[in-house]
């Protein structure tokens, strides 16, 4: 990859980041709300220097997302951290040419735009391949940049329906569950894009030859809906909604009340697991209905519902402490912040602020990655960014004054 006329190293993570495996990639982030931010998120905490190019008007819209007037929301605190923010206006030739000036010294942009916008606005990966032949050049988009929905608006819940994903959600007999935990937008939205960006940029180092990227949320959630297929493919249907071996089709993995109105997680899939599950509730007799589908598994599954609903949440707890059996409670996110597995791992961090958000979910060499610097408030280092490009004050001055560029105040209210 060929090395900027500048030092990647100055940027957020310091001599901390240096270390880390993407230190020395630059990204630029045309990005917003959720999948994006988080993808760049990820490359920023493994050591890249990401700059999130944002426009002069709103900027991300996700800052103000649920927060009193002028502060930053929570959200955008959560999945901005570590990068850095340049305010640049696209559609004014100034800020289009600005933006073209840090691409000859980047090794990736990730934009999520509609198809065909960021080729209108002159910043597509054709415009940009001349400038830096290694250059890689991811979009996110719901349906992808080619197909009959290419240009359709969509959210996580769209996704997941076409993909056949949320016909498998729910309970027996009743209507597709809805998660909040948006699978389509972070898994294929920022892992599936993190992943190929990731394997681009080792192309790129091999080749000198970057190249495009193109990720659909929908295609991302139709590759992973893995056991769906199995069952098409070797039974030659799914199991209706809440009746397959994951969805509560079997005793043996599902979730049961107990007696203060909490739930246990139930994972004894393995007979082994089962075994230990049935001795600790004093049911034998349970045994050989594990797996049992039709009237027997619902037979064994209303006499474990029953035996759950004896005794509180904590009880069972403490009664399957050191027990090999995969029951576990369902936790609150709050108790979850709490957990002592969590807090071992460091997975709970907290800002200058006090405020809660998630460290990394990987160690290496022991470690997550960098600590983690607060999410930039909008335009906070769009001169520092256009002097590392080679524009001097003056010609900054100018990009500002002519609205083609904005300078954020990095003392704003969070």
């Amino acid at each position: 990859m060929n090395p900027p006329p500048h030092d990647r190293q100055k940027g957020p993570g310091g001599a901390e980041g240096e270390s880390l495996p993407l230190a020395g990639v630059r990204v630029l982030d045309l990005t917003r709300l959720l999948p994006g931010p988080v993808c760049t998120m990820h490359l920023a905490d493994l050591g890249a220097d990401v700059v999130k190019v944002e426009d002069t008007g709103a900027g991300d819209y996700a800052r103000t997302l649920g927060a009193r007037p002028g502060a930053t929301s929570a959200f955008f605190r959560m999945v901005n951290r570590n990068k850095r923010s340049a305010a640049l206006d696209l559609k004014n030739p100034g800020g289009r040419a600005a933006f073209l000036a840090l691409a000859r010294g980047a090794d990736v942009v990730v934009e999520s735009f509609r198809p065909g916008v960021v080729d209108a606005l002159g910043v597509g990966y054709e415009a940009l391949r001349p400038l830096r032949s290694s250059i890689v050049y991811a979009s996110i988009s719901g349906y992808g940049q080619t197909g009959p929905r290419a240009k359709l608006a969509g959210h996580d819940i769209n996704y997941l329906g076409y993909a056949g994903v949320l016909d498998q959600t729910g309970a027996r007999g009743g209507p597709p569950a809805l998660s909040n935990l948006q699978i389509a937008d972070l898994l294929g939205g920022a892992l599936t894009a993190a992943v190929a960006i990731l394997g681009a940029v080792v192309g790129a180092l091999r080749t000198g030859h970057g190249r495009s990227i193109d990720v659909a949320m929908a295609d991302a959630t139709l590759a992973h809906n893995i056991f769906a297929l199995h069952a098409l493919e070797q039974e030659g249907d799914t199991a209706p909604r809440g009746e397959d071996l994951l969805t509560g089709g079997v005793p043996c993995y599902g979730v049961y009340p107990t007696k203060d109105g909490r739930w246990l997680a139930v994972g004894a899939l393995e007979a082994k697991f089962w075994r230990e599950l049935c001795a600790t509730v004093g049911r034998n007799d349970f045994v050989d209905g594990g797996l049992a589908t039709g009237e027997r598994g619902e037979r064994v599954r209303r006499d474990l519902e029953q035996v759950f609903s004896t005794r509180t949440l904590a009880e069972w707890v403490a009664a399957f402490e050191g027990v090999d059996a995969c029951v576990t409670p369902v936790a609150t996110l709050g108790e979850a912040l709490d957990d002592a597995q969590f807090a071992t791992r460091r997975m709970v961090v907290r800002d200058a602020s006090g405020a809660r958000s998630y460290a990394p979910p990987w160690k290496m060499g022991g470690e997550s990655s960098r600590a983690g610097r607060r999410a930039p408030s909008q335009g906070e280092h769009t001169r520092e960014v256009l002097r590392e490009a080679g524009y001097d004050d003056a010609a900054i001055g100018a990009l500002i004054a002519a609205g083609a560029a904005r300078s954020g105040d990095p003392g704003a209210k969070r």
